[in-house]
């Protein structure tokens, strides 16, 4: 830990001012600190703290990604947090914004995983199912990010036939997520999957019912303690269902629960009880 320090205060501001060739080699110094960098994203457990600081660590991995165009984990780390930033701080209110950082975290996933897109943008489709097919357990956190910042994208921009003809491709990158381990992150692809089955219509493969199925397996795996689970399972599903009962106990258990019980999610529980306490006060606009 006290190298990590000595690395973080010292090594990386000096080598940051230096030649590329000082950063290739501070970066091999600890090639677990991204990882590890990462995470204390989401076991902060003061939002506003977050909300300030997570963006200045954003840019300095760009700027480390500068030096190391290639390096898994820092694409990962990017990944994951400009999805995390956009999901927790910036959809609700700032949907145009959180569009443009879903579709960078989509594209910094991809990178992780292997896939670089062109200069035009286009993502061809063989190539995706190609690269999910070599998927595998070293691939679990990069494909979850990319996974979770392409839907949320797609969610956002259902107006645009860009997104509405990448639906298939971000869906199997879901079904790819769930073959290889849907217990991951306190199950966070059966949320997805649940999310998916209650937003989108049936003919495009929704199916409410299934995804109460999907939504309580969630709950079984993250004991409750997840709020994401809950909360998506009430605006998603208890919404899409009209079941106003199942909707004000979902919200009740997040208000009334305790978000360090999970330290690698209190970052997420405290923004859900946030927003569940938002959600609840429009309950008579969601139900008739």
């Amino acid at each position: 830990m006290k190298n990590k320090i000595f690395f973080i205060l010292i090594i990386m501001p000096l080598c940051l001012t230096m030649f590329h060739g000082c950063m290739r080699f501070a970066l091999k110094l600890s090639p677990d600190l991204f990882p590890d960098l990462a995470s204390s994203f989401f076991e902060e457990c003061d939002p506003e703290l977050a909300k300030s600081s997570i963006p200045a660590n954003l840019k300095m991995l760009e700027g480390l990604l500068k030096s190391d165009p290639g390096n898994k984990e820092i694409l990962q780390s990017l990944s994951m947090g400009f999805c995390g930033y956009s999901m927790l701080f910036l959809e609700s209110d700032s949907p145009k914004r959180a569009s443009d950082l879903y579709c960078r975290a989509r594209n910094y996933g991809l990178n992780a995983l292997g896939y670089w897109l062109d200069k035009s943008g286009t993502i061809a489709p063989n190539m995706i199912s190609s690269l999910l097919k070599k998927a595998g357990k070293k691939d679990l956190e990069a494909l979850l990010w990319t996974t979770v910042s392409w839907n949320a994208w797609i969610n956002l921009n259902l107006n645009e036939p860009t997104a509405l003809s990448q639906f298939g491709l971000s869906q199997a990158c879901l079904e790819r997520l769930l073959e290889i381990d849907g217990d991951y992150q306190h199950g966070l692809p059966y949320i997805l999957k649940g999310v998916s089955l209650a937003a989108i219509p049936p003919m495009l493969g929704g199916d409410p019912e299934k995804a109460r199925q999907f939504f309580e397996k969630a709950l079984e795996l993250g004991n409750r303690k997840y709020f994401l689970a809950q909360y998506y399972f009430a605006r998603h599903y208890a919404v899409r269902v009209q079941d106003r009962d199942l909707f004000s106990s979902l919200l009740e258990e997040i208000i009334k629960g305790d978000p360090r019980e999970l330290k690698d999610a209190c970052l997420i529980n405290s923004v859900m009880q946030d927003k569940a306490l938002q959600l609840s006060e429009n309950i008579e606009d969601l139900f008739l």
